[in-house]
């Protein structure tokens, strides 16, 4: 059964050009485009897609507008497309806020070029929210600086002989939504550094910081080279750079280009790895919502070294595919609902 994608853009040449990218592929079929926000939530009504791609300049309605009407009346995974500018971050953010999945990069020269591996990759992405359907619709967090929330209290129960000397959290697809849920719910004092490896390009980070920055009782910073790790702090890795823990000081964090030829800038595996070589049994690693394994290698580095990882359950997973990994692999410690981190991060520390 083929699935069903509805087209938002206000420009015929995009349209055109996603029609191509998308409906080459034999298992999609574009049912239907839209030229404004307004439409969008029409059409969505009407057709039922199973996936809709979405711009955010439009007449008549924005995208971000269109994306809260639609979640609120017909819930589908809507794939959001950005400009790679600090503004455009802030609008994905936005977005992802009112309720959008994903999102990805809109370049007029890539998309002018026949690259079959950006029609890949979008069909790829249109495929794996599709088969995760109601799953995949991802509990917005606030656009709007809610109230900061209490840690949720539960019975004491320490599994761990000694405190980490740092959490070190994984994700990707659905991640801005989770690491939102999971940080806006640790308390002020909380005593341990974080380090936050979210699969996101230059530019993304820094608005994502300051969103989180505004949203949480803790600190959250975008990180720089040559930081000092401080109790209450999160530190987000910059898009397009690698962090690693400094060796000679390792509550130092290093920021850097790394190779070229690596998959994902930042790299999950590459920080767990250097957790583990740095913090030894008191690495702490957290894998959350994502596609595909990255960090899969890196939680195996920190448990060689008899550290600690937790990972997301399937049920509160956007996409699966991270956190299976390292449940597959046996490397896991603990399998949690997306709710609960907050709460035993707190227990722990």
């Amino acid at each position: 059964m083929s699935v069903k994608v509805l087209i938002v853009d206000d420009s015929l040449f995009f349209q055109n050009r996603l029609r191509e990218m998308i409906g080459s592929h034999v298992n999609i079929d574009v049912v239907g485009v839209a030229n404004d926000g307004k439409e969008a939530v029409a059409k969505a009504a009407e057709l039922k897609p199973d996936v809709i791609t979405m711009d955010y300049e439009m007449p008549e309605m924005d995208g971000v507008t269109a994306v809260r009407e639609i979640m609120a009346n017909n819930p589908v995974p809507i794939i959001m497309f950005s400009s790679l500018t600090y503004e455009g971050a802030k609008v994905t953010l936005d977005a992802l806020a009112a309720g959008a999945v994903d999102f990805m990069a809109k370049n007029f020269a890539e998309f002018s070029r026949d690259s079959q591996k950006l029609s890949t990759a979008l069909q790829d992405r249109i495929l794996t929210v599709a088969m995760r359907g109601e799953k995949a619709v991802a509990s917005p967090f606030s656009s709007t600086a809610p109230a900061k929330r209490k840690p949720t209290s539960i019975s004491a129960r320490r599994t761990l002989s000694q405190a980490p000397s740092v959490v070190v959290i994984g994700s990707s697809t659905g991640g801005p939504v989770a690491l939102t849920d999971i940080l806006s719910a640790l308390p002020a004092n909380f005593p341990i550094p974080l380090v936050l490896v979210q699969h996101m390009p230059a530019n993304f980070t820094m608005a994502f910081a300051e969103r989180l920055d505004r949203e949480c009782q803790i600190r959250v910073r975008h990180a720089e080279n040559g930081e000092l790790l401080e109790p209450g702090t999160a530190y987000l890795a910059p898009g397009g750079k690698q962090l690693s823990f400094n060796k000679s000081n390792p509550m130092k964090i290093d920021v850097f280009d790394g190779a070229p030829d690596v998959s994902y800038k930042p790299s999950v595996d590459l920080t767990f790895s250097s957790a583990a070589e740095a913090f030894a049994s008191r690495a702490f690693g957290i894998i959350l919502t994502g596609m595909g394994s990255d960090g899969c290698e890196g939680a195996r580095a920190i448990k060689q070294r008899r550290g600690t990882i937790w990972s997301q359950d399937e049920a509160t997973s956007v996409i699966y595919g991270m956190p299976m990994a390292v449940a597959k692999a046996e490397l896991t410690d603990h399998v949690l609902p997306l709710h609960e981190f907050a709460s035993q991060l707190v227990e722990i520390s």
